[in-house]
């Protein structure tokens, strides 16, 4: 599975709970909101970025609508 802009923090780190610290970072809330909503698009992909290779995810290791 690849994190998306769509799940929200929350979701995010009760699967995956080491994501919490990335979060923490940029201080973004642990909330049941979208990524797209919270964070600045501009910020938006590197956030992603950082929060896939944390969880060692990626497009590579996923296959479509899985």
């Amino acid at each position: 599975m690849v994190i998306q802009s769509n799940m929200s923090p929350r979701a995010i780190v009760e699967v995956w709970e080491m994501t919490a610290e990335i979060f923490n970072k940029y201080r973004i809330p642990i909330i049941n909101q979208s990524l797209e909503t919270l964070v600045e698009e501009q910020h938006l992909s590197i956030l992603l970025e950082k929060l896939n290779t944390a969880v060692g995810s990626s497009t590579a290791t996923c296959i479509e609508g899985g």
